[in-house]
């Protein structure tokens, strides 16, 4: 039997073959689950197609996260195809240029709520919207980046995924007494289009390769997404309100 057989998983962020969703999809689908990915705005295509690329093309169902009636109509389609979802991927994120870069101060609120909503907030919105279909014992995770120190450039991201963690640890307390798991993998820097989107990002693979005591392959999602299907899994039963490195030890080191 593999690790997640049978499992009913909605995965979000899956935008190319590159990015660590799109490794979380396919190491679950080999490990036995079933799959449904989600898209939205201009990224909806983009999903559908990089899903062909997948072991098992999944269905592809449109969701922007900061709006309600998305969530409610894909908790519809899951009620109908599955009865109930066993586990949720939340693989995203997003700020405008002006929250990222280098200048914390000069970005406006307008432009920082836009940042926390869509990276931080959509946890929660997730976690109430699809609620009533999540199995008792389901399990969600959230993809991090470790928020406990100022990084550079990393600005008002950092700030979200600084409220990432701390969402995931009261959405941990309000889900647990249904035995629901709620936990966040911070991973080292990988080169994905997020990634990109970070100015001075080169800065963080020259440091990792450097001080992760087991080395960090920046071009290799394999390991987040190994340990995200551990989450997702039967395995972790006793895990939730967790923030877990998958970064070759990086974390630890001292300066």
């Amino acid at each position: 039997m593999t690790l997640l057989e049978g499992k009913r998983l909605l995965i979000t962020g899956v935008l190319t073959d590159k990015s660590i969703a799109f490794a979380v999809a396919r190491t679950a689908l080999e490990e036995g689950a079933h799959v449904v990915l989600t898209g939205a705005g201009r990224g909806l295509s983009l999903t559908q197609k990089v899903a062909q690329r997948l072991p098992e093309a999944p269905d592809v169902l449109e969701m922007d996260v900061n709006a309600s009636d998305h969530i409610a109509a894909v908790a519809q389609d899951l009620r109908a195809r599955w009865g109930e979802v066993d586990g949720v991927l939340h693989a995203i994120g997003f700020a405008p240029a002006e929250c990222l870069g280098g200048d914390f101060l000069a970005a406006d609120w307008e432009s920082v709520a836009v940042a926390l909503q869509t990276s931080a907030y959509s946890l929660a919105a997730i976690a109430r919207g699809l609620g009533p279909v999540l199995a008792d014992g389901a399990s969600i995770v959230s993809l991090d980046f470790d928020a406990r120190v100022a990084w550079p450039s990393y600005d008002w991201m950092g700030v979200a995924k600084a409220a990432l963690e701390s969402i995931t640890r009261y959405c941990a307390r309000e889900l647990g007494p249904r035995g629901i798991r709620v936990n966040a993998l911070a991973a080292g820097p990988l080169r994905t289009m997020a990634a990109k989107s970070i100015p001075g990002f080169e800065r963080f693979e020259d440091a990792w390769s450097e001080r992760a005591p087991l080395g960090w392959d920046i071009t290799d999602p394999a390991p987040v997404a190994k340990m995200a299907c551990v989450l997702l899994s039967d395995w972790s039963q006793a895990v939730t309100g967790e923030l877990l490195h998958v970064d070759g030890g990086y974390h630890a080191m001292g300066a």
